[in-house]
């Protein structure tokens, strides 16, 4: 998860903790109820998510969160959250 946290690739995850991405996809399966890709997703979103509550721009948290731009990051929060990221940020 860590891995994952810090923005790794899922192979290159898998990779270091000698799995193949199969056997990781099954364990992240098993230890949170989806898959390693989606969990990257959520860690993600969470980073995003503290810099936007810490009060950076939406544009700038996109770009330090790894999203190619705001449009993205917010595409993203919504499909995850069925929210908009102002929405969750007020709730």
């Amino acid at each position: 998860m860590a891995a994952l946290d810090a923005g790794r690739p899922v192979a290159a995850t898998a990779d270091d903790l000698n799995l193949s991405p199969r056997q990781l996809h099954r364990r992240s399966l098993a230890a949170f109820g989806y898959g390693p890709k989606t969990l990257a997703r959520i860690l993600r979103m969470r980073r995003a998510l503290t810099l936007a509550r810490a009060g950076v721009p939406f544009a700038e948290t996109a770009t330090r969160t790894g999203y190619a731009d705001q449009a993205h990051l917010s595409r993203d929060i919504r499909d995850l959250a069925g929210l908009p990221l102002t929405a969750l940020l007020a709730g």
